[in-house]
């Protein structure tokens, strides 16, 4: 069984029927207090699951501890395509991956997937600031970690 709420291994998510090049996800079931009068997932709930999966992402390539002194990671902007409902109880899986950066940027996509299908896609862009406020290019480390991960390209 794959656990919920642990990052999944590439071929953990390729185990689960979801296709490469997402390498990076989290498993877990649709609660009752996610679901909308529809019974199905409500839509402020997908921007939850990102933003779980996005402080786990962050943790897991060492962008963020979000310790006081590092730099601040802020969203832009994010963005849902509704592919399939969700409905309670189903096990989901979210990914996400960088696939480009600039300067100071850089845009995620996500995806939720039930059974091996899209339901769900995402995307965002994400700003680093210094502690005041002031955009700051992205280190280097970083830049190396979303092309060797994610494949993403550079603008």
């Amino acid at each position: 069984m794959t656990p919920f709420l642990t990052p999944l291994t590439p071929e953990q998510l390729r185990e689960e029927g979801i296709p490469s090049p997402w390498n990076f996800g989290m498993k877990d079931r649709v609660r009752f207090g996610e679901l909308d009068v529809l019974n199905h997932v409500n839509n402020a709930a997908y921007l939850r699951w990102f933003e779980n999966f996005r402080i786990q992402y962050f943790r897991d390539y060492g962008i963020s501890d979000y310790g006081d002194e590092r730099p601040r990671i802020v969203l832009r902007n994010i963005g849902l395509e509704f592919l399939g409902e969700v409905l309670l109880n189903d096990e989901y899986v979210v990914t996400g991956r960088t696939i480009s950066m600039r300067r100071t940027s850089w845009a995620m996509e996500y995806g939720v997937w039930v059974n091996g299908r899209q339901t769900t896609g995402g995307n965002a862009v994400l700003v680093l600031l210094n502690q005041d406020g002031k955009k700051i290019a992205l280190p280097e480390a970083w830049r190396k970690s979303f092309v060797l991960r994610d494949g993403a390209e550079q603008l």
